[in-house]
């Protein structure tokens, strides 16, 4: 689907929807629980969904009820049967479960979308056949695993994704014995894996961190506290706070804590940075790699240099993020260009419009939606339905806060 947005200056109020982190980790847990759950999640997405049916192929029952779902603990497969997984695109989907199956011990075949398949699985990979899993070669589509993981020590190096440390703080509690997760290098998105461990204590899981260290205790049982809601997803109403501070124009997102543990919440620190006349700044990616597209716009509006950096998992991501953002912004007459992990940005002057690719990345798109705030022409997005992959109502919202589109 192609869409072109007119130029216009958003206000209004919406309501956010719930933390696509939050019910991946919320609906796992639930599978895995000894009793049955309500996950109250007002709204999915795709890669919500993609969860949902890969717990579902495992046995667990799921019924999508008016204000989310009814999870009832997962049944085993019968033995010999190969379980499909349909991940779809979702990197959490397949990186969560490919830990979890290992640990019950199931044959399964993920079935991998877009760059999936692409994007890199070491040093987690060489981690579970080292304890005991049979994997397909990576970049291998579908990707099977057989075998049964082993509790013990696990050594990862903690700056190439927070994915394969989530992963295993899921899984490994399943195990009889003791296990350790040994970290090395830099913490990358370390909210990410604060979101897994405040889930499983609401499920009854405990697990100590020390000195780089997880300690985890084996034979633990989920157990279901009735009921979950799942709270408001700051990644995406990052947009509509980026897109009130462009304007100047008031936009309250409804359905936030304030408190939350999302790392993303950084926005708004982030922006007060930029302050209210808009001025370059300088801003470490590391642990809100999600909110860097959205920031280069703002950075694009911006009097002066912005320089982002550690940013360079981006390019592992649905598309090559940083390359994306200076082909979008760059496109549009802003003057943007890439380093080896992160972009230079020196805004300030007005956009001219014109088109540019989503590369099928639902950020991208987003992302290149509010950057027609700043354009004097119209900007036609090609493969503006990536927005289904996190946020499938992001286009209603935009009309509601008076922003112009149409379908072409």
């Amino acid at each position: 689907m192609d869409v072109k947005i007119m130029p216009s200056m958003l206000s209004g109020t919406v309501t956010a929807i719930p933390s696509k982190s939050m019910a991946h980790r919320a609906l796992i847990c639930a599978a895995l629980a000894d009793k049955s759950s309500h996950i109250v999640c007002e709204g999915t997405s795709k890669d919500i969904e993609a969860t949902a049916m890969c717990l579902s192929s495992l046995g667990t029952e799921i019924s999508r009820v008016q204000d989310g779902y009814i999870v009832h603990p997962l049944k085993r497969v019968d033995s010999g049967t190969i379980a499909l997984m349909h991940c779809g695109e979702s990197g959490s989907t397949f990186r969560f479960m490919l830990p979890i199956v290992g640990a019950l011990g199931q044959e399964c075949s993920f079935v991998l979308e877009g760059r999936l398949a692409e994007r890199p699985l070491s040093p987690l990979y060489e981690e579970l056949v080292r304890n005991g899993c049979k994997l397909s070669q990576q970049g291998s589509n579908p990707f099977n695993i057989d075998g049964k993981l082993k509790s013990g020590r696990y050594t990862l190096d903690a700056g190439v994704s927070s994915q394969f440390i989530s992963g295993l703080l899921l899984a490994l509690p399943l195990l009889e014995g003791n296990s350790e997760i040994q970290l090395s290098g830099n913490i990358e998105s370390f909210p990410y894996i604060e979101l897994t461990l405040a889930m499983q204590k609401i499920f009854g899981v405990e697990i100590e961190f020390k000195d780089m260290l997880f300690s985890i205790a084996g034979g633990q049982t989920y157990r279901s506290p009735g009921t979950v809601s799942i709270e408001g997803d700051w990644s995406n109403a990052a947009f509509w706070f980026c897109a009130s501070a462009i304007s100047g124009n008031a936009i309250t997102v409804t359905g936030l804590d304030m408190e939350s543990k999302q790392g993303d919440r950084a926005v708004l620190e982030i922006l007060e940075r930029f302050g209210t006349d808009l001025h370059g700044i300088e801003i470490d990616a590391a642990n809100i790699p999600d909110l860097v597209p959205i920031l280069s716009v703002v950075a694009a509006a911006a009097k002066g240099t912005t320089v982002i950096y550690n940013a360079g998992r981006l390019r592992d991501k649905e598309s090559d993020r940083l390359a994306a953002m200076v082909s979008v912004l760059g496109g549009l007459g802003a003057d943007v260009r890439e380093t080896k992990d992160g972009l230079i940005i020196r805004g300030g002057v007005p956009l001219t419009g014109g088109q540019v690719s989503s590369r099928g990345d639902h950020r991208i798109a987003m992302a290149a939606t509010i950057a027609t705030a700043l354009c004097a022409e119209p900007v036609i997005i090609q493969g503006a339905e990536a927005v289904d992959k996190s946020y499938p109502g992001f286009f209603d919202d935009l009309h509601l806060l008076g922003g112009l589109m149409q379908r072409i």
